[in-house]
């Protein structure tokens, strides 16, 4: 299994335990209404809210929250919402990207900034880190009902470069311009994935000592908490010694 798909692993995991907690909806919310706000309420017609909605289900987020996000999706507050992007550093030099939706720049900014200087890292220039990662579409489903070998190759048709199962789930990666092309296939097999998404895929992974890679998961983890930060992205290598301490 590749080192993002671990993490990916590593994260849906951990989502079924915040799935139980209004924070993990509150970025939902925001998915939803950013989607709302560029293409429209119908999801027929507005591919990212069609995500977003499928996001939501992955979350187990109740029907009619869904609902009701996509009717205050046009509301004052929710045209405020803005997308911007963080990079820096966390100690030992791991890399950081952060995806941040958020109705106050000045807030969001101060609190990034808090937390790497809170924990020996350092905010950097946007741009700065950008090319450490690559954009890539990650998608993730249980296992379905039809024979893997069957499945894999229609997959791979579909543009998959990475397949990986794990207690029961697949994490299938493709390039970014094969994110459409993925989710059409998935439809025509009639696979729901509980995410679908473009990620930021590190190009090279840099590997910590258990203790080491604590102290910079402390970090991740303070920035996943955060309700402002829709995604987290680093460059630590996911080793088997630091997913057992995990």
């Amino acid at each position: 299994m590749s080192g993002h798909s671990k993490w990916s692993t590593i994260k849906r995991k951990k989502g079924a335990i915040d799935a139980q907690r209004s924070k993990q909806f509150t970025k939902i919310i925001k998915e939803i209404s950013i989607a709302v706000k560029e293409g429209g309420p119908e999801p027929e017609s507005n591919p990212r809210l069609r995500l977003a909605i499928a996001n939501a289900k992955g979350v187990n987020m109740p029907k009619d929250n869904i609902q009701r996000s996509i009717s205050k999706a046009g509301e004052k507050d929710s045209n405020s919402l803005m997308e911007v992007t963080y990079e820096g550093y966390a100690p030992y030099g791991i890399a950081v990207f952060l995806e941040c939706t958020t109705d106050n720049l000045q807030r969001t900014v101060a609190n990034v900034r808090s937390y790497f200087n809170k924990h020996n890292g350092e905010l950097g220039k946007n741009g700065s880190l950008s090319f450490l990662f690559e954009r890539k579409g990650m998608f993730t489903f249980p296992q379905a009902q039809l024979d893997p070998d069957t499945l894999e190759l229609e997959l791979i048709e579909a543009g998959a470069q990475d397949i990986d199962l794990d207690g029961g789930y697949y994490t299938v990666t493709t390039a970014l311009e094969d994110f459409g092309a993925m989710m059409k296939k998935l439809e025509e097999l009639k696979i729901e994935p509980e995410s679908a998404r473009l990620e930021r895929v590190p190009n090279d992974t840099k590997e910590l000592g258990v203790e080491e890679a604590k102290k910079v998961m402390k970090l991740i983890e303070l920035f996943e908490d955060d309700d402002d930060v829709q995604q987290v992205y680093h460059n630590l290598e996911m080793t088997e010694e630091l997913e057992a301490a995990l």
